[in-house]
């Protein structure tokens, strides 16, 4: 994406988050927005999903976008849903699963080899997990606490176990049973890890 097409994403990005008159937005965006973390110019990945400039900024607002029609979807078949699938909640866990991600990812010219054979230099990425490796879904929730955003433990919740099995396989049993106690607990979990692999896996699939 160039420049105006970020600018265009980030004020959708940020409109939605104000829209839950939450206390604490602007701290957050003002968080992300710094030099080091530069969420809203970060990609998605490295080599899969949304790999280039403003990628993450696209997946956050795909999963945003897919939250709130599984919402809508959900409440037409089960009502009693409603209460328990807030839109405020879904926005806000939506547009923040991934934050860890905004300072992970730094630009880098790599060299790549041709179809013809020839190795030329290429823009990328390089990946650097030592500013504060907690971990993924963990660190999103961290972070939102951390620029003093107003949420909900349903909402940290969402964002801690939105990769589901993906982020267990080196953790204990007592991880697993967390994560199903969670989904049992919060439909709101359910629906977020739903949300984000429709975006990833379906929207942003080439």
């Amino acid at each position: 994406m160039n420049k105006q097409e970020i600018e265009t994403r980030k004020a959708e990005f940020i409109e939605l988050l104000k829209s839950t008159g939450r206390e604490g937005v602007d701290e957050l965006v003002e968080m992300l927005d710094e030099g080091k973390m530069h969420f809203f110019t970060a990609p998605a990945s490295v080599n899969h999903h949304l790999n280039s400039d403003g990628g993450l900024l696209v997946h956050s607002l795909n999963t945003c976008k897919a939250g709130l029609k599984l919402r809508e979807m959900a409440i037409a078949m089960k009502p009693e849903l409603e209460p328990m699938l807030k839109r405020d909640s879904v926005i806000i866990a939506t547009l923040l699963h991934d934050i860890c991600k905004a300072d992970i990812y730094h630009p880098a010219i790599k060299k790549r080899k041709g179809d013809d054979g020839i190795w030329r230099e290429v823009a990328s990425y390089d990946v650097n997990y030592s500013n504060f490796p907690m971990g993924h879904g963990e660190k999103s929730a961290m972070m939102a606490l951390w620029a003093g955003l107003e949420i909900t433990q349903e909402e940290l919740l969402a964002i801690r176990w939105h990769m589901t099995a993906w982020d267990l396989p080196m953790q204990s049993v007592e991880a697993t049973k967390s994560l199903n106690a969670a989904r049992d607990k919060h439909p709101l979990c359910s629906l977020v890890q739903l949300a984000d692999g429709v975006a990833a896996n379906l929207i942003e699939h080439d």
